[in-house]
Parts: structure tokens; C-alpha cells; sequence
């Protein structure tokens, strides 16, 4: 376990650190790899003479490589399968979500210099950047994880980075009802709604367990069908054959090249999907996955913020209304009635635990009060 979660360890002096990788990197030369870069460091420690416990000459060491051909002082806590979230306000101030308690991770940046560089690092392989014209980026991580990143002088106190990790093994129903999220009988019944081609909404906060749980319905899928998965970032990992997965991408530096989640869910229905899943609902594309699922695509998925079945159900109506076609909101109405069977509401407690805290079954006419079958 790394020093963030255990306490073990103090992080190793920048100063030092950036001298020996320096040193390691030019000892290593072309065979600038992991293994290289370790072994050149150890025997530059040997030429010094250091003398240091065993642990300090392998936090020494480990960070300096991590800081010559990884992401610096942040690759201690993508190496500690506990931390899910990663927090940083600035360079002097670091917070890590563990077990669902948010902790600090102090002296992991030795400014604002050394936190940018790590961002541009983090960016770079995705073909993302920040800079004063663009300030705020999205990414995805190889390993699924979400990056969010906001720099000066937006983020007025330094540079605002918030990476979002996924488990490497996928969550199932019954992982779910194992850890509390959801009952035995509820997920059974969820799994029929789905099975039975039923439209479905997850909703709930930011960090409240939704796309967890809206993979884990997807279980109920059946093998045959074609399914289209659309999403900002992609982050659902549906064990199915015949899947196909799109994400939208922001505009170039040059502001050209967008290609927003609204584009994708009218491509979408192009590709004889049988069902469509939109990760999450924030704009006017609403109003096409609206129709999508009351026009042949029954069986659909999506999240929704909200703090409530009922207040997702109006958010929905809103944002369908953001759809540019100065519909009426009778008519709004009728088609949010018309699409959504099924909300599942999730939430996480103070104590970090995320779970299901309301099934809500729709009837037509339900949709218009939030009302339905808990």
C-alpha cells in the first residue's frame, strides 16, 4: 500500500529527486525504460555514497523513476489499488479518496512548474492540452480512469486536477449485492426491466455509484443484441460481443473538429443499434435519446445528476427543452412520460458507501409527478 493510504513514508525531497533522475536518465541513455532508468539511479546512489535506510533509497528511487517516464509523485497512488479518486487543489494541497473517506496527500508537488508538467504528461498521449486559449481539458487514461483539468486563471489557486478511478475488474450485479449497493430482489427485478426491453435512468450525485451500476444492468443484455454505447468519456466496460462504443471529442486548439454526444446519439441511430446507452444526460442531446427510445429502440440506458427520481424526471424535461426545437412542454412532457419505464436512484452515505436508495416504476401518466411503484 502506498504512502497516502498507510502514512508509512514522508514523500522523497524534490530537490533530490529531480537530481537523481537527471543523473539516471543520462546513464541510461537510449534504454530509457523502467528497468534502465532503476538500475542507472541505484548505481548513481552508489557514486554518491548515500547512506540510507533501505526504504528511503527505494522511495528515492522509485521516485525518480516515476517521475523520468511516469506521472511523478501521482504514480505512488495509481499503484494503490485503494485510491479512487485523486484530488488536487493547487500544488500544495492533495486529497485521496479511500474506502470512500477523503483524506490529504501532502508534499506531492514541489510547485506549480512541477504540477503542470505532470498535467502535460497525463494529457499529452491523449492528444488533449491546456493553455490560456483552452483551460479546462477532459481525458481518459489508458486504464479507463477520467481526468478532469482546470489551470489558471480559472483555477485561481493553481491547477485543478481530478482523476476518477474504475476498479480493474468490472463490478457484476452480484458484486453489488455482496458490498450493500443494492438487494438480492431488487437487482433481479432490475434485471427483468432490462431483459423485458424496458427504458431505463439512473440517477443520483456525482460519485454516487451510476455508472457502476448502469454496467451491472447491463448485464441482463442478451447476447444477440447490438448495442451502441456513447459517452464523454469511455468508462463502460459491458460484457457483451457485439457492443460498439463512441466518444464524443472536444474542439482542437484551433476550436474546430467537436464532435459532441448530441452528434453521436443521431449517428447512433444510423448503426441498427438494438439498444442505445448514453452515459450520461447533461444538454440538448436529451431530446434525441428521448425519441431514440420511443422509436424502435426500447431498452435503452442512461444517467441523469439529480437528487431524486422525481427531480430527474424534471431535469430531463428541462434539458429535453434545450434541444433547440421550441417544442411546447406538453409535448416535452408527453415524451419523457412516453420513454422513461424505469429510475434507479443511487446515493452515496457519509460514510462513502454507494447504494440504491430508490426503484421507481413508471406508468404513463406517473412520469408527470415522479409518482410509481418503489
Amino acid at each position: 500500500m502506498s504512502a497516502a493510504s498507510s502514512g508509512a513514508l514522508a514523500p522523497p525531497d524534490h530537490a533530490r529527486v529531480e537530481s537523481l533522475r537527471r543523473a539516471a536518465v543520462a546513464r541510461a541513455a537510449l534504454d530509457a525504460d523502467r528497468d534502465a532508468i532503476r538500475a542507472a539511479a541505484l548505481t548513481t546512489l552508489a557514486e554518491e555514497r548515500a547512506i540510507l535506510p533501505a526504504d528511503e533509497q527505494e522511495a528515492l528511487v522509485q521516485a525518480a523513476v516515476d517521475a523520468a517516464i511516469g506521472l511523478g509523485p501521482l504514480e505512488s497512488l495509481f499503484r494503490d489499488p485503494a485510491v479512487t479518486e485523486i484530488m488536487v487543489c493547487g500544488p500544495d494541497r492533495t486529497y485521496v479518496e479511500i474506502g470512500g473517506t477523503v483524506r490529504s496527500a501532502p508534499g506531492l508537488f514541489a510547485d506549480e512548474a512541477h504540477l503542470r508538467h505532470v498535467v502535460d504528461r497525463i494529457l499529452a498521449p491523449v492528444g488533449r492540452r491546456v493553455d490560456e486559449g483552452s483551460p479546462m481539458a477532459d481525458a481518459r487514461l489508458p486504464d479507463g480512469s477520467r481526468v478532469n483539468v482546470v489551470i489558471p486563471p480559472l483555477a485561481v489557486d493553481g491547477t485543478a486536477l481530478t482523476i476518477r478511478r474504475f476498479g480493474a475488474e468490472r463490478l457484476r450485479g452480484s458484486d453489488l449485492v455482496a458490498n450493500g449497493t443494492l438487494l438480492e430482489d431488487e437487482l433481479a427485478r432490475l434485471a427483468d426491466a432490462v431483459a423485458a426491453r424496458k427504458n431505463v435512468l439512473v440517477s443520483g450525485g456525482t460519485g454516487s455509484g451510476k455508472t457502476t451500476v448502469l454496467a451491472a444492468l447491463c448485464e441482463a443484455i442478451g447476447p444477440q443484441e447490438r448495442v451502441v454505447t456513447i459517452e464523454d468519456a469511455a468508462e463502460l466496460r459491458i460484457p457483451l460481443p457485439h457492443v460498439v462504443r463512441l466518444e464524443s471529442r472536444p474542439p482542437s486548439g484551433e476550436g474546430v473538429g467537436e464532435v459532441d454526444i448530441r452528434a453521436l446519439v443521431r449517428n447512433a441511430l444510423r448503426m441498427r443499434p438494438d439498444r442505445i446507452i448514453v452515459g450520461e444526460v447533461r444538454g440538448g442531446e436529451t431530446l434525441d435519446m428521448l425519441s431514440a427510445m420511443t422509436t424502435g429502440h426500447e431498452g435503452s440506458l442512461s444517467t441523469v445528476h439529480a437528487s431524486s427520481p422525481r427531480d430527474a424526471l424534471a431535469r430531463l424535461r428541462v434539458m429535453a427543452m434545450m434541444g433547440g426545437l421550441e417544442l411546447p412542454y406538453a409535448a416535452v412532457d408527453e415524451q419523457v412520460s412516453s420513454a422513461i419505464d424505469v429510475v434507479v436512484h443511487c446515493a452515496r452515505d457519509v460514510d462513502g458507501a454507494r447504494r440504491v436508495r430508490e426503484i421507481v416504476e413508471l406508468e404513463g401518466s406517473d412520469a408527470e409527478t415522479g409518482a410509481g411503484t418503489a
